[in-house]
């Protein structure tokens, strides 16, 4: 039912407001991770490398991964948003292999992914969701494959302060409701998180945090702040006879 309404509420925004629904440019913090870890790879050798954006959208960030060489791959719940990217890849005369679907059941086998990214997308899963994903994100990527998530964060007034809204479970908003909050008007759930919960998920599922870190907005003429957790992970490599620690 929620992933139901989440799926409507976007492709009806993107069906209003077209490309004008999302940014048209990469997440900065996105491409320091990508400059961080994938830039240096020689441009012969990165169509091998598979980078896949969960919840891509019109194509803002999707662009960018394909016009750098990689192997990009897009997945997301709404069919208007991916009609748009067609249109923005198209545009920048490149292409990706895009899939329609919920971010919490990839569609990728088990350890073959070299990077999975998360801009401001897997938000929308409830904590349940969430934990589904991330199970998922540790089976596709294969070692030493890495995962970046750009997250709202619950030092967010519009988490603290996010009457009429109701809490799904502990994380997750019924929707933006107060009209001076950032987001106001996005009725579908949106789940927050910390650094802290972030990091000991990751960690449960294997994978190692070698970067957490914040990033705050101000809305408002300054007057409110909307944080992110901007959290980077690591599957570890496999070891000699291509078996993983403990294999």
């Amino acid at each position: 039912m929620q992933t139901a309404i989440t799926e409507a509420f976007h492709d009806d925004t993107y069906r209003r407001y077209g490309f004008d629904a999302q940014r048209r440019y990469p997440n900065e913090e996105l491409v320091r991770f990508l400059a961080r870890h994938f830039f240096p790879i020689p441009r012969d050798e990165r169509p091998s490398v598979p980078i896949l954006e969960v919840g891509c959208g019109s194509g803002a960030n999707l662009w960018m991964i394909a016009r750098e060489g990689f192997a990009a791959h897009g997945l997301d719940l709404s069919a208007e948003g991916l009609r748009l990217c067609r249109q923005m890849l198209a545009g920048w005369g490149v292409e990706a292999d895009l899939h329609h679907g919920d971010m919490a059941s990839l569609p990728f086998a088990d350890g073959t992914l070299a990077a999975v990214v998360d801009v401001f997308s897997a938000y929308c899963l409830d904590e349940a969701g969430a934990a589904r994903f991330l199970d998922e994100v540790a089976r596709v990527l294969r070692p030493g494959g890495r995962f970046f998530t750009y997250t709202p964060s619950k030092l967010s007034e519009a988490f603290t302060d996010h009457a009429p809204s109701t809490l799904l479970d502990a994380s997750t908003l019924s929707g933006i409701e107060r009209p001076t909050s950032p987001f106001a008007g996005n009725r579908y759930p949106f789940r927050f998180t910390t650094n802290a919960e972030l990091e000991a998920a990751l960690a449960a599922r294997g994978l190692a945090v070698p970067t957490s870190e914040r990033a705050a907005r101000s809305y408002r003429d300054g007057k409110e702040l909307f944080w992110f957790a901007v959290v980077a992970a690591e599957k570890p490599a496999a070891t000699e006879a291509g078996r993983g620690p403990g294999g």
